[in-house]
């Protein structure tokens, strides 16, 4: 049986830039670039931009692990290259 092989890599390689894109934007965009705009924002005690650049990132990282994790299950699902 023969894959859509060039179908998949597409769609994987989609997925990759779209979760870079999402992880630059977090760390450098809110943790550098729009800190000080953020910073008139308090969260918990402490100014937004500061915790993007502290936490804020690191949550967001954890949770763009098990989004990709998640994705591509489905893409090697509906490309049927999943293990079983």
């Amino acid at each position: 049986m023969q894959h859509d092989s060039v179908g998949y890599w597409k769609a994987t390689l989609a997925l990759i830039r779209n979760v870079l894109i999402v992880w630059f934007v977090v760390s450098y965009g809110l943790g550098i670039i729009l800190a000080p705009a953020l910073n008139s924002i308090k969260l918990g005690g402490y100014p937004l931009g500061f915790w993007f650049a502290q936490q804020g990132s690191i949550y967001v990282f954890v949770a763009l692990i098990f989004y990709y994790a998640k994705a591509m299950g489905k893409l090697d699902e509906k490309f049927d290259v999943h293990e079983d």
